[in-house]
């Protein structure tokens, strides 16, 4: 879980290199999944079991999981799009707002949280993002629109999670599933799912390609651009989604939701010591609460109250981290 947060928190350290070298978001982000992509087909291609996996998935399943890779497409860009002027430490803080934004729409799509406390932990993770955006230093401050696109990338991520969980069977607390439903993450194996999911997505930015008339070729790509490229597809997509699905299985849905929020610190402490980027008291604290309230938001008082928020994150944690990974 540790490999696979910090693969997701390398994100944004691997774009900013990238972007230095004068690519822009979206030819990034088409590199990104199509090499994530091919990755992951390879790794289902070496396993039988995946392979089986795969062939027993109907028509409508694979649809529906190509679908959730284009509506992946609006998490990722909005969130790559923003790195261009939003430094990756004050975007980290911003974008791990979500899962107490899945908390609160568990409440009415999913297995509900008990009590205030999502409402709670969302109303701390909110204000500290204010804070961390309210402390930026005179001078730094990112363009307006590069902070309502940090900012819309945790909530589609959110949205995408919970209709990936009701994908995978989960109901609210008072409705049952269906007989059919597939409730669990061995419902939908992993290998699969992340291989239709980032073919949707890479498919999505192909077309956005097209239409914006960028070309994709890898000719267009500068030399210096391609090694953060390598490390944004190789580890912080299709290591940390294999990572985090390997770690969510072993040690449960609960457990791997809070090793995750060592994420954004750990973003933080690298954007601090390669590019100087230092963050004032002010969003030091605003840091804090966001990650406060997400502790709150996934540690309910028994781990069945918690299982609606968790298991949305572990069954949809794919290409991301956060991207918000």
């Amino acid at each position: 879980m540790v490999i696979s947060a910090c693969g997701f928190g390398s994100g944004a350290l691997f774009a900013k290199p990238v972007y230095a070298a004068n690519v822009d978001w979206m030819t990034l982000l088409w590199w990104r999944f199509l090499l994530a992509g091919l990755l992951s087909w390879g790794w289902l291609a070496l396993r039988g079991r995946d392979r089986r996996a795969l062939r027993a998935l109907s028509r409508r399943r694979v649809l529906v999981l190509l679908g959730l890779g284009v509506l992946y497409t609006g998490n990722s860009g909005t969130y790559y799009a923003a790195l261009q002027w939003v430094p990756a430490s004050l975007a980290a803080l911003i974008v791990y707002i979500y899962p107490a934004v899945v908390a609160v729409l568990s409440l009415r799509y999913g297995r509900r949280l008990e009590g205030r406390r999502a409402w709670l932990a969302l109303g701390i993770s909110m204000l500290g993002v204010a804070l961390a955006l309210g402390g930026i230093a005179p001078g730094t401050v990112p363009p307006l629109g590069a902070l309502l696109l940090t900012v819309a990338s945790p909530l589609i991520y959110a949205v995408w999670i919970v209709l990936a969980a009701r994908l995978g069977g989960e109901r609210s607390s008072t409705t049952a599933p269906p007989a059919d439903a597939e409730t669990t993450p061995d419902g939908t194996a992993p290998a699969p799912a992340v291989a239709l999911l980032m073919t949707g997505t890479a498919l999505s930015y192909l077309v956005l390609m097209a239409l914006s008339g960028r070309p994709i070729a890898p000719s267009a790509v500068p030399t210096q651009a391609w090694p953060g490229i390598m490390g944004i597809a190789v580890f912080s997509t299709a290591v940390a989604v294999q990572a985090f699905y390997a770690g969510a299985r072993r040690i449960g849905a609960a457990r791997a939701s809070l090793v995750s929020t060592v994420e954004p610190v750990y973003t933080i402490l690298l954007a601090t010591v390669l590019f100087g980027e230092n963050l004032t008291g002010v969003q030091l604290l605003g840091g804090l609460l966001v990650i406060g309230g997400v502790l709150l938001a996934e540690t309910a008082p028994t781990a069945e109250r918690a299982a609606g928020t968790t298991e949305a994150i572990t069954l949809l944690r794919q290409p991301t981290g956060t991207d918000a990974s």
